[in-house]
């Protein structure tokens, strides 16, 4: 079945401070219209510039991923984009008064938690996915940052952390689709390590960050209790009584999971790869990420996009079809010269895939377009609808004692011209679950990877034989 995209039902408002600068910010999720994808805007600035969640906008990732579009930025954009991600909200608009998103309780829970309260509402265009066709490696030794993303019917990612530190170790997460992130990845915190507190308050990061947003951890023993107040002051907090109980977290700040680290590096990813533009079907491996490899990495899908959408739409015409014209005769009703599907190459519980071979020996050249032979459109419909009745017949016992009439078209375009010799194939999915008979399927026809026509049926199944 198409999926369809999602926007919010309503507009989510949100107050907090940004790790980084420190300074306050009102944040609204608003809905979106279809197509519209991630899109920040800047409330505070003149003309309230809107910056697009691109990873070609992309000008720092020091400690989070920043944004740019003509002078305006966003920083540390990855938690929010990772729980509209991990929601499956597709289309949102972010308004801010301040340069940084609010970093909350440091992870994803809390832009999650709302986004669940207000809802979402179903939209008319459906789901464009980046359905990756081929393995993709991509690393940068001097770093040992290691990405490889691999095809897979599902969103998945796995990730690898290894610090060199007796405290993290070496740590494992993964998410075996994107229905988990709500429950397994969304509350998991920022982290940093006490060393690297002194280096990030003198250089003007982590002005908003304490205790509550961000998990500290001490991987040595020799912390002295005048280190400690001197990083207190440092970050501006002279009045908090900070402990630690031997090697391990900050004011014993209880990891929710041992490996809470690894999965909020995951968490990092899922807002960064979302800057691609599009949902994935891929399986994601990484190594050692951090926002700078993983916005890497997010440029190389990108290619990847254009590449395969350059290529067109592939299918595997060598395998041996599910249904040959034998088959074909004993569910359709039809014969020459009006049976129009050579052969079925596979059927799942939503979706088919059809072959119709155009030859100059059709009958219907000899008065069609005589000397510039043009496969009709009609004719592509009825191709169309035939593989449609095939999907329909398939759900049946005894499809031969049944009959597919056609109820309803709609929404037909028309690509680009069929010509003798051309190898049309129909790709279908349900457009809702099949109900009293009634079919509803979309469908889109493509020669040599290339969408030459897509339509909207409607049909219904009837038993009307003995």
């Amino acid at each position: 079945m198409a999926e369809k995209q999602r926007t919010l039902l309503n507009s989510i408002h949100l107050q907090g401070v940004g790790l980084h600068t420190g300074e306050k910010v009102n944040l609204e999720i608003c809905p979106a219209p279809d197509n519209h994808g991630y899109k920040f805007q800047r409330t505070d600035l003149d003309g309230q510039p809107i910056i697009k969640a691109d990873v070609d906008l992309v000008v720092a990732t020091d400690r989070g991923t920043t944004l740019e579009y003509k002078g305006a930025r966003v920083y540390t954009t990855e938690h929010v984009l990772a729980a509209l991600y991990g929601c499956q909200v597709d289309n949102a608009l972010i308004k801010i008064d301040g340069p940084e998103v609010p970093i909350m309780d440091g992870s994803s829970l809390i832009f999650v938690n709302e986004i669940e309260k207000v809802g979402y509402q179903e939209q008319e265009a459906e789901r464009d996915y980046f359905v990756l066709t081929e393995n993709i490696p991509w690393e940068d030794t001097d770093k040992g940052i290691e990405f490889l993303a691999i095809p897979d019917e599902n969103y998945r990612i796995t990730v690898m952390v290894d610090y060199k530190s007796p405290v993290l170790g070496t740590q494992h997460a993964t998410m075996y689709n994107i229905g988990e992130f709500k429950k397994e990845i969304a509350s998991c915190r920022t982290f940093v390590f006490l060393r690297e507190l002194e280096f990030l308050a003198t250089n003007n990061l982590i002005k908003g960050g304490d205790l509550d947003n961000a998990i500290v951890l001490v991987d040595r023993m020799d912390v002295s209790p005048e280190e400690l107040n001197r990083l207190a002051k440092l970050l501006g907090k002279e009045d908090l009584k900070i402990t630690i109980d031997g090697i391990g977290v900050l004011n014993s700040s209880k990891l929710q999971y041992e490996n809470e680290p690894a999965r909020h590096k995951l968490l990092d990813i899922v807002g960064d790869l979302a800057l691609v533009g599009k949902p994935i079907k891929a399986h994601i491996l990484a190594a050692r990420p951090g926002h700078s490899g993983n916005v890497r990495f997010a440029k190389v899908l990108k290619d990847q996009i254009k590449k395969q959408e350059s290529q067109g739409r592939t299918f595997d015409l060598t395998k041996e079809p599910l249904y040959n014209i034998n088959d074909i005769e004993k569910m359709l009703p039809h014969r020459f010269p009006f049976l129009m599907v050579d052969k079925i190459m596979e059927i799942n519980e939503e979706s088919i895939v059809g072959v119709k071979n155009i030859t100059m020996n059709e009958p219907i050249f000899t008065g069609h377009f005589p000397g510039n032979p043009i496969f009709p459109g009609v004719l592509q419909i009825e191709a169309m609808a035939q593989v449609g009745g095939i999907f329909a017949l398939s759900k049946v016992e005894d499809p031969h004692l049944y009959t597919t009439y056609f109820m309803k078209i709609d929404k037909v375009k028309f690509k680009q011209k069929v010509i003798p010799g051309d190898t049309i194939v129909f790709e279908l999915y349900l457009l809702s679950p099949i109900r009293r008979g009634l079919v509803e399927m979309g469908g889109k026809a493509y020669v040599n990877g290339k969408m030459v026509m897509e339509a909207e049926m409607l049909a219904q199944v009837a038993k009307d034989k003995v």
